[in-house]
């Protein structure tokens, strides 16, 4: 705002979200629920809040392509506020908004047009049905009149027909049988009216619930196992709650059409053979449109497990969320028990574990867990324990599955009770896996990305009687959802590639490749002792918990194979290093390898052993690569990393990570507190021309790893 502005012109200027930060405190709080969530965070309301108010977003809900730019230009603004804020050093709020960015990012950009035309067409049939009803009631509305004008002429007649002549009655009669044929003419005409709605609404009903609402069921098991999808239910509530008002709407009109037939009735009257026809319709699709609008919200989840949910320990606390999506302010007044149970009707097979549910498992609907005053239940303390088994083996039951492969129901039930209709309503998580031990989580999660990958059937709690097998075109998206659900970075098309090659060996195409459950989680890798679901998972920890900002930002090519590892180093000049997992690292290790040129002109790559969680957590990566020393001729050291892949200097690419010099000292006192030190890896290289601490292209990663002492050295500062 323009410096020196007096007041009055301030306020005329004042942003609507100013204003809205200036209500009472019982509004600001609905304030803050609008904005709990990430989809659009309060901090992007607040700083772009008059461009935001100058778009037409009215029409960019009916036209894409100007949606499209609208999306466009609020990437624009917000990198533009990031990049005032990198100029303030305003680092916390740098740091957000290329946070948020990302998040919209991932929300939308799997959006396409043909959703977006898909959408818009509901959200006219919706519009349609609403006008439909409102035809309804206007025919209704004019059927009542001509009937009470007909009643009451016809009453009349009745009361002077003792005083009239024959000839009077016979033309009185005349006119009353001429009303009586319009009326029932008009009859007819308004069933028929009620029955083109109806029908209207059986195929508004089927796109909802077969398309719509299964397509969301579909996104939520991909987002499940960390696909970036929009699982938002606003829309779908919006949807549900607009035809169940319409339904609602005309279940009374029909109620207000047998009065009318109470009132007056003839012959071969319409309204006592057609009308309950219509009536038990609308109830039928009343029914079915509640019964599917009782959905599963939030998936089962423990606290600390908020990236791996669906797998259970008994004994722990986990929280799950179901959600009514027909939104009636009547219906609150009406307290709606939900109870929650497990395995209501699981198999009977020997072996096959039963479980009991403690903590609070029946809780009433509220409003409070709903941003928007829908109807939800949240239960948040709930816990598994396992039932004695008096008869056979405990997670060993007739298909011989193993306990991770072992799949469980939770339902939950209520009742809904409103305008004379009562519906049962029930609705289930999805499958389950239930485990004791902290060591089972990840062939459980192995269980549960397979599943969610697969499966369709939303219930199908024998799908690992016969697992299917997965197409690498669905396998290859959900490990990069690993990644990407964990970090802010997924695999690229050459990393996966590296993947698909472990699994399917060497192929020049493995589009059409097929990968069985045994080779993804169970067998072993050749000549290691883990699986493969083990060695991508070490690595996963790995990055999380000791590379993250480096892979983040691109620096860690990671998975290639030691044949390709050469083509990429071998003609590039010496000191170009890339970094790499190890293949024989079961918990996850990382590797640099780079490339020399001898004076014979041959190039040698070179590869240190591979660094673990435990080294990791002594030194970071970024420190490794900055001191790392070679030990040449006469013991004099050089840095043989010069440029990360392909050409970026290396003090350039890890420049950001290093430790500041103050920082540094600091760090180091832990180490000793008397001698000024600084941790740092030095490998020797011996007159054979490899080094202990060194491997060759030709060896293998199969090796013991040295002491930490053998090869992390102290360099004492004089």
């Amino acid at each position: 705002m323009i410096l020196g502005l007096n007041k009055e012109v301030r306020v005329s200027s004042m942003s609507q979200w100013e204003k809205l930060k200036q209500l009472d405190t019982k509004y600001l709080e609905q304030l803050h629920n609008l904005y709990q969530d990430e989809n659009f965070p309060m901090d992007i309301r607040e700083y772009l809040a008059h461009w935001i108010e100058s778009q037409d977003w009215d029409k960019a809900v009916t036209n894409y392509s100007l949606a499209t730019i609208h999306y466009q230009n609020l990437l624009d603004q917000i990198n533009n506020q990031y990049s005032r804020f990198m100029q303030d050093k305003l680092f916390v709020c740098q740091h957000n908004f290329k946070r948020y960015r990302q998040n919209i990012q991932a929300v939308t950009g799997h959006c396409h047009p043909v959703d977006f035309e898909r959408h818009q067409n509901v959200e006219q049939k919706i519009i349609a049905l609403k006008m439909s009803v409102q035809a309804c009631e206007q025919e209704l509305k004019f059927l009542e009149e001509q009937q009470d004008e007909f009643d009451f002429k016809f009453k009349t007649f009745k009361c002077q027909e003792s005083n009239n002549s024959e000839k009077q009655k016979e033309e009185e009669l005349k006119v009353l049988q001429n009303m009586l044929n319009i009326l029932d003419n008009n009859r007819k005409k308004v069933l028929e009216k009620f029955g083109e709605f109806l029908s209207e609404a059986e195929m508004l009903l089927s796109t909802l619930v077969k398309e719509e609402l299964a397509d969301w069921k579909r996104r939520q098991q991909k987002a499940c196992i960390g696909a970036p999808l929009n699982v938002c239910l606003d829309q779908l509530e919006n949807w549900f709650t607009a035809y169940a008002v319409c339904l609602f709407q005309v279940k009374r009109l029909l109620k207000k059409l047998e009065e009318l037939g109470e009132k007056v009735t003839y012959d071969k009257d319409p309204f006592k053979i057609k009308r309950p026809i219509l009536e038990k319709h609308a109830k039928i699709l009343l029914t079915n449109v509640i019964k599917s609008a009782f959905v599963v919200e939030n998936q089962p989840c423990m606290p600390l497990q908020s990236k791996m949910p669906l797998v259970l320990r008994t004994s722990s606390q986990f929280a799950v969320k179901a959600r009514l999506l027909v939104k009636l302010s009547e219906v609150g007044n009406h307290l709606m028990k939900v109870k929650a149970c497990i395995d209501k009707n699981s198999p009977n097979g020997k072996g096959y574990r039963k479980f009991n549910i403690l903590g609070t498992y029946e809780k009433a609907m509220n409003m409070m867990d709903s941003k928007f005053g829908g109807l939800c239940v949240d239960f948040r303390h709930l816990q598994l324990k396992e039932q004695k088994c008096i008869i056979g083996g405990k997670g060993s039951n007739e298909a011989s599955l193993t306990v991770t492969e072992e799949l469980h129901l939770i339902s939950f039930e209520t009742e809904l009770v409103h305008q004379e209709l009562s519906i049962k309503l029930e609705t289930c998580t999805l499958p389950v896996v239930v485990i004791s031990n902290a060591s089972q989580l990840l062939n459980s999660w192995a269980s549960v990305v397979w599943y969610n990958m697969l499966c369709s059937d939303l219930q199908n709690i024998t799908f690992f009687s016969n697992p299917p097998l997965a197409p690498w075109s669905q396998l290859s998206e959900a490990l990069s959802w690993q990644f990407s659900s964990n970090t802010k970075r997924h695999l690229d098309p050459e990393q996966l590639n590296m993947l698909a090659e472990k699994l399917c060996g060497v192929r020049e195409n493995y589009a059409d490749c097929c990968i069985t459950w045994a080779k993804f989680s169970k067998e072993n890798l050749p000549n290691q002792n883990f699986s493969f679901w083990i060695w991508l998972q070490g690595i996963l920890d790995l990055i999380k918990k000791c590379l993250e900002d480096i892979w983040n930002d691109g620096n860690i090519i990671g998975f290639l194979s030691k044949k390709r590892e050469r083509s990429l180093l071998k003609h590039k000049p010496t000191g170009t290093f890339l970094l790499r997992f190890s293949e024989s690292c079961r918990d996850g290790g990382i590797t640099f390898s780079w490339v020399e040129h001898l004076p014979n002109g041959e190039s040698k790559i070179r590869s240190v052993q591979p660094y673990t969680k435990a080294h990791l957590n002594n030194i970071s990566l970024s420190e490794i690569v900055r001191f790392y020393k070679v030990m040449a001729d006469e013991n004099v050291p050089e840095h043989p990393l010069l440029y990360l892949y392909p050409n970026i200097p290396k003090d350039e690419a890890f420049g950001k990570y290093y430790l500041e010099p103050e920082a540094g000292s600091e760090l180091q006192l832990k180490y000793n507190r008397y001698l000024r030190t600084r941790l740092i890896v030095v490998s020797e290289r011996p007159p054979s021309d490899v080094a202990p601490g060194m491997m060759d292209e030709c060896l293998q990663e199969d090796f013991p790893m040295p002491d930490f002492m053998d090869w992390i050295g102290f360099d004492t500062d004089s």
